[in-house]
């Protein structure tokens, strides 16, 4: 049976999913989340109340949040790159390094975002300064980091590089990631040439005017 994913090519964790589908060239459907399209939007709401997406449905199992379906698939629709390590030590780094892109480049990323698309009277300065310099931190180290890596991990292209792929492209949209973490700059580049989310990213193109800090002429 053909596996549905829920999603829209402009989400970050969607790209998340994404890459690690295209990663493995693992076959699915992909039912676009618009609200064009009722009927689809009406079947996601049916099965995740929550409204949070991505969503995966394989067969009668419904699969929700980006790093479990990830997870999911490579236990139950495993290709050819294993994107969590069998051995636990270095499955042990790979999603240490998962959560890290997840809460301290996503998640303030996301933060300053939303902000912006509040009322004025609503809008949040101090969080989205804190937001700001919660990004500075996170640069710093994983510029540290990645001195000594080609993949956030190691060696092998993982998880981790399939959170990191979305967040670090929309993070320096966001907040431009400074020239002098040459490192984190480097590792950035390495993804949007990974042809796995280089084909996220492509597929994104005609969404770039939904960003609401406006889309730089780049990337």
């Amino acid at each position: 049976m053909t596996l549905k994913l829920y999603a829209h090519p402009f989400s970050s964790y969607c790209q998340k999913v994404l890459t690690a589908l295209y990663e493995n060239g693992t076959s699915f459907e992909l039912r676009l989340l618009t609200h064009d399209d009722p009927h689809v939007m009406a079947e996601f709401a049916a099965l995740w109340p929550i409204k949070r997406f991505p969503v995966l449905v394989d067969g009668g199992r419904t699969v929700v949040e980006a790093t479990i379906i990830i997870e999911y698939l490579g236990l139950h629709h495993p290709g050819p790159v294993p994107l969590v390590p069998a051995d636990a030590r270095a499955a042990l780094e790979v999603r240490s390094m998962d959560r890290f892109f997840d809460n301290y480049i996503s998640t303030p990323q996301q933060k300053i975002v939303y902000d912006s698309l509040r009322a004025e009277p609503e809008r949040d300065p101090r969080g989205v300064a804190d937001a700001r310099a919660l990004l500075d931190t996170a640069y710093g180290w994983l510029d540290d980091v990645m001195a000594g890596r080609e993949w956030a991990a190691g060696d092998a292209f993982s998880l981790a590089d399939c959170g990191a792929g979305p967040f670090l492209f929309y993070a320096d949209w966001t907040h431009p990631i400074d020239p002098a973490f040459v490192h984190v700059r480097a590792y950035r580049q390495r993804l949007l040439a990974r042809p796995s989310f280089a084909r996220a990213v492509d597929e994104a193109r005609p969404y770039r005017p939904l960003f609401p800090l406006g889309a730089p002429e780049r990337d």
